[in-house]
Parts: C-alpha cells; structure tokens; sequence
C-alpha cells in the first residue's frame, strides 16, 4: 500500500494504506493537498457549531471511510466537510495537528509505527489501541473505539490446497513440503518482510516468487503459487475462494482502524457525536469492507456511492 515506513519494535508494522495507493481509483475523488485544505473554523448558521471537518488518505477503504462518518454524521445532524485524498501518514496527521481537519481515520498499528515510532509491538489488538491512543493523547489528540476489521498483511491459499495438507495456520505451511511463495517485491527483507516471515515460522522449503500488487491472486487460481501475501481486506477476497492463515505469532502485527480525533471537538459537537461515528465503525466488518472495496475497485461505483447504499442498509441514513 502507499509510503514506505519506519521500523518499529518486536516486529516492525508495514503501514497498511502504502501499497493499497497504487490501484485506487484516482478519478473517483479530487486530489486535494495539505496546502488547499481549508481550516475547521467555520461555524453553521443554523446550528451555532463548527463545522466537523473529515480527512482521509489516499486510497480506496479510506476514501470509502471517510464518506461513511460524512454521510451518517450528515444524517445526524452535523455540518460535516470532507477532505479526501490528502496523502500518507505524516502529511494528513500534519493536517490534523495543525488544526486544518478534526478527525480522520487511522490504523492502530501505523500510529505506533510511524507516527511513535514505537521500539515494541503490542501482542493484541486491544494492546495496540491503547498504547496508540495514549500516545496520541499526548500531542492533544484522542481515538474513539476502533473498528472489528483490520487492513494487515496475511498469507492466503487455494482451499483444496489447504485442505489437501491440513493447513490452518502459517506454521503449517510445513506439512506441504516445498511451497512457491508469492511476495511484493518491495516486501522481500526487513519488518514483515519475506525472509524474516520465513525465520519466524521455520518455512525453510519454501521458495519465493516475486509478483506485483494484485498478481498474486491469478497466480494462486493458477497454480503458478501456493501461498501468497495479501491483505486482509483485498477485494478479491470478497468473494471466497481463498483461505486465510492464522497468524500465530503475531508476526503482522495489528491494524483495526480507529478516528483519531482532536480534543474538544466532541465536547463542542455533543455526545451523540461520538456515538455517530461507533455506530458506523462497529459495523465494519473485514467481508464489509471487502465487499465495500469490491464494489469501487472492481465494480466501480463511486466511494460516496457505496458509501451511501452501506448506511441505508444498516439504517443508518
């Protein structure tokens, strides 16, 4: 997905949104840079507060988020602006501390990586929001509750495959003998990487095969691969065909999304502000969120669009 990261503790997190970039659907939303983004001063005439001013990264899931706290908390009754594609990690979170956005939604395991700069890795998803929202409170800033779905690195295989060799969990990668690997090849040495994958799990009678974004799946249905890099919320594995891994050892990390917010701002918008906005994050599941990046990446509809028919069909607009 987008920009390359810094390494952080027992296993360094790759940001998730760096290489998901690279196949989003740029005319799907204009860009807008750190320097056209309007300030978050302006106050509604009809309703006495600030205007709540969103941003989102640059790709798809992100684009699709943003849309989501837009439209419900539109619903709601807010006065709601949306800053899409404003860019990586350190220009939106620039964005958010110098006041030009009140919110965006982030990845737990990103904020520690790239942003803290964290030397260790938290063994839980719940561990990792904490440490990511007390680091965050710091600077002045807080999360609310993340979401069920991650965006993180897994190794996925054709189900009779897995089936074939009892495969359920990275380690039992062993038990298929030699195993044709597919990699970013970007992604092939230091944190999360390939080789230091390989170290972890003791898959030493794999070989590794280097394929693009995206390749991996046609390589799977192909049998050109056994096993491959992916991401948990790729619009191919919308729709089955593929099994997932477990991750064990916790070598990927975590990476469930949460807004990260700007003190004050929901004490300025009220409590229903925050609920809005767990209201729609409780409901993204990983298949939601596939299924979401299915329907811009592949069917091309536009995010607000997704957006919106996700949110009547909860009952939420």
């Amino acid at each position: 997905m987008a920009n390359a990261a810094p390494a952080t503790g027992r296993r360094p997190l790759r940001r998730p949104p760096a290489r998901r970039s690279s196949r989003a659907l740029a005319g799907c939303l204009a860009l807008v840079s750190l320097a056209a983004l309007s300030g978050c001063s302006a106050v509604s005439e009809t309703t006495g507060k600030p205007t709540v001013v969103i941003g989102a990264k640059e790709f798809t899931e992100q684009w699709i988020i943003g849309e989501l706290y837009k439209q419900a908390l539109t619903h709601a009754g807010y006065n709601v602006e949306l800053k899409s594609n404003i860019g990586s990690t350190t220009v939106i979170d620039g964005a958010l501390t110098s006041g030009q956005i009140d919110l965006y939604p982030e990845y737990t395991g990103v904020i520690l990586q790239v942003l803290a700069r964290s030397r260790t890795v938290p063994h839980s998803a719940a561990a990792t929001f904490q440490q990511a929202k007390a680091y965050e409170e710091t600077r002045g800033l807080t999360m609310l509750p993340p979401t069920p779905f991650q965006n993180r690195d897994a190794i996925a295989v054709k189900p009779d495959f897995a089936k074939k060799h009892g495969l359920r969990t990275i380690s039992d990668l062993k038990k298929a003998g030699h195993v044709v690997f597919a990699e970013y090849p970007d992604n092939m040495e230091g944190a999360l990487g390939y080789r230091d994958m390989v170290k972890a799990y003791g898959l030493h009678n794999t070989e590794v095969k280097t394929l693009n974004i995206g390749l991996q799946y046609s390589a799977l249905d192909h049998g050109q691969v056994e096993a491959a890099d992916v991401f948990t919320t790729d619009p191919q594995l919308a729709r089955g065909g593929y099994t997932l891994l477990d991750d064990t050892k916790g070598y990927y990390g975590f990476q469930n999304v949460a807004p990260v917010v700007r003190k004050g701002v929901q004490e300025k918008q009220g409590p229903e502000f925050a609920r809005t906005l767990n209201k729609v994050d409780a409901l993204l599941t990983d298949q939601a969120v596939r299924e979401m990046n299915r329907a811009v990446d592949t069917v091309r509809l536009a995010p607000s669009e997704v957006a919106a028919k996700f949110l009547k069909a909860n009952d939420i607009s």
